[in-house]
């Protein structure tokens, strides 16, 4: 028996966080459910509870039908039979398995038969389906969609389409064409309104579309005749029982296997606005992919977990010159760096989430009443650090992960190299969590303002005010010199007033600002589970030291004038 959440106390570490008293406080609304509901909780103990019983089932059907089934899937993969996917046995099988444990709908409200779960235990959950299949947590965790439509779909849109995905029905998010892929503005897919049957008409192409034969979809589509940029796109909501949308092909990936990428063509397929027109992009849009990009780090974070287990594994059981090869500084070295770079990613994974949490709980309350000051200072102050966390944990945690099944790889050595062993997998799956979603190139760009403006700074202040406990002291003073080596190079850059240059140094001051964070969130872990964070804190920050030293001495010695030359490179 293998249960992927009574196997992993990091879970339960992140789910008692402090702040989880206060996001569970604002999202059951002083527990008024329990009036309605019998399975709503009473007070926070039994919130907890709650969580804790349904991570458990998460966890069992995760270890023991989505893990066992992942090199099945892996080889099999999806199929288009008449323009429809066929997913795997084992996919469906997973499917299955998620909507009978009630699994879908984790945080949609209780009217709409969800569970109402703050977004944390949903992260919880995909980190875990993660580990075992990457390419099912693409399926399972895009009914975060549900959220987008929740948010700004009207009610008969939300009492339409929130229930069946919570009853397991699957979603899509179709952004990508042919001609518009980091840049959505160039989006084409044509949008009329239809008179005579008071309804929308799609037509056109989109590419690369994740589940692309999902059941409801939010779609992006050019509204307003005549307009090039973002401000002619809205969002539109097409039900697959509506016809009109085909599957051209699927994508032969080099991972992510299970999860079907998909050509579809748009044939006068109807649809109803989402929203307002020409907010399409704008607004709703910025918000799916911000919530998709907090997904992808979840899928990040479970593929560093599995990469961990696996290289930590065949490191005690393998034997070379009479010892186990963990035994040689070379191999538990790399061990100690995949753990300790797992840590990191599951610390900020969940910063971030707790951050969403507060804000969009806050937000969603403002449309019920209004918020007094002190909810609104509250409200403004989680939702900038989750604009500047989103983009930094992306970026941070799927470059570890493609680190982490790298090194796992080489662990195995030749073995590694082979199908027979899983670590080939997850290297294929996690090679996408850097690309997708937004590059790592595009979160740099929309974190660095977050560097330039010191909202990095400011929190990075918050967690040295932080008392800890007196055995982190001296970790604790070498992130304090990291920090001042950061304020000097962020000074130094800006200072230039040169943008290419600024623009050119960006990614080695995100990177250093993300050292710098993710190494005080592991000694704020370690505070509170000294024996289960402490190596991982020491090896972290070690590495996290000799990565901005790199960093200052190439920004020191580097002439502006040298530019021309990485251009014309």
């Amino acid at each position: 028996m293998s249960n992927f959440y009574l196997d992993n106390p990091s879970l339960k570490h992140h789910l008692h966080h402090p702040l989880m008293k206060r996001i569970v406080e604002l999202k059951e609304r002083n527990y008024t459910d329990a009036e309605k509901y019998d399975y709503a909780p009473v007070d926070f103990a039994d919130a907890m509870d709650s969580y804790e019983k349904v991570m458990e089932i998460a966890g069992e059907v995760i270890g023991e039908v989505v893990a066992p089934n992942a090199e099945e899937v892996d080889h099999i993969g999806p199929q288009v039979v008449n323009n429809r996917v066929i997913y795997a046995p084992g996919t469906a099988q997973n499917l299955k398995a998620a909507t009978q444990a009630g699994l879908m709908g984790l945080s949609m409200p209780r009217r709409y038969n969800g569970l109402n779960f703050p977004m944390v235990a949903f992260i919880m959950a995909s980190d875990m389906a993660a580990r075992a299949d990457a390419g099912f947590c693409n399926l399972w965790a895009l009914q975060d969609c549900a959220e987008t439509l929740y948010e700004f779909g009207d009610e008969a849109q939300r009492q339409a389409f929130i229930p069946r995905v919570c009853a397991g029905e699957t979603m899509s998010m179709d952004l990508t064409e042919p001609d518009a892929g980091s840049d959505l503005q160039a989006v084409m897919l044509k949008a009329s309104y239809d008179e005579a049957n008071d309804c929308w008409r799609l037509n056109g192409v989109k590419r690369f579309i994740t589940n692309g034969d999902a059941d409801i979809h939010l779609v992006l589509a050019r509204s307003e005749e005549g307009t090039k940029d973002g401000r002619g796109l809205s969002m539109f909501i097409y039900d697959k029982q509506d016809g009109g949308v085909n599957v051209r092909r699927i994508e032969n990936k080099m991972g992510i296997k299970g999860s079907p990428t998909c050509e579809l063509t748009y044939k006068n397929a109807k649809a109803q606005l989402c929203g307002s027109r020409k907010l399409g992009l704008i607004r709703y849009v910025m918000s799916l992919m911000n919530g998709a990009r907090l997904g992808i780090m979840a899928q990040a974070t479970g593929l560093s977990e599995a990469a961990y287990r696996e290289a930590l594994a065949y490191a005690k059981d393998r034997k070379q010159f009479g010892k186990a090869i963990i035994e040689f500084p070379a191999v538990y070295e790399m061990v100690a760096n995949i753990k300790a770079k797992l840590d990191a990613s599951r610390a900020i994974l969940y910063e971030t989430s707790r951050f969403v949490d507060i804000y969009k709980i806050l937000e969603d309350i403002e449309k019920e009443r209004k918020l007094d000051d002190a909810e609104r200072v509250e409200m403004k102050k989680y939702k900038k650090l989750a604009d500047a966390f989103t983009p930094l944990g992306k970026a941070m945690t799927t470059e570890y992960a493609n680190q982490t099944t790298y090194d796992c790889i080489q662990v195995h050595g030749g073995s590694g190299f082979m199908k027979d062993y899983t670590c080939e997998r997850l290297y294929r799956d996690a090679r996408i969590t850097n690309i997708y979603e937004g590059t790592t190139q595009l979160q740099v760009v929309a974190a660095i303002r977050h560097v330039l403006t010191g909202t990095y700074s400011a929190q990075i202040k918050e967690y040295q005010a932080e008392t800890l406990r007196p055995e982190l002291d001296g970790l604790k003073t070498r992130l304090a010199k990291m920090t001042e080596i950061y304020e000097q190079l962020v000074a130094q850059v800006s200072d230039t007033k040169d943008n290419e240059y600024i623009d050119f140094q960006a990614r080695r001051l995100v990177e250093s600002a993300g050292h710098i964070v993710l190494g005080y969130l592991l000694l704020s872990d370690t505070h509170r589970n000294y024996e289960e964070f402490i190596r991982s804190a020491e090896v972290y920050i070690q590495y996290g030291e000799a990565e901005v030293n790199k960093i200052k001495d190439f920004i020191k010695s580097f002439r502006i004038d040298k530019l021309g030359y990485y251009k014309q490179v």
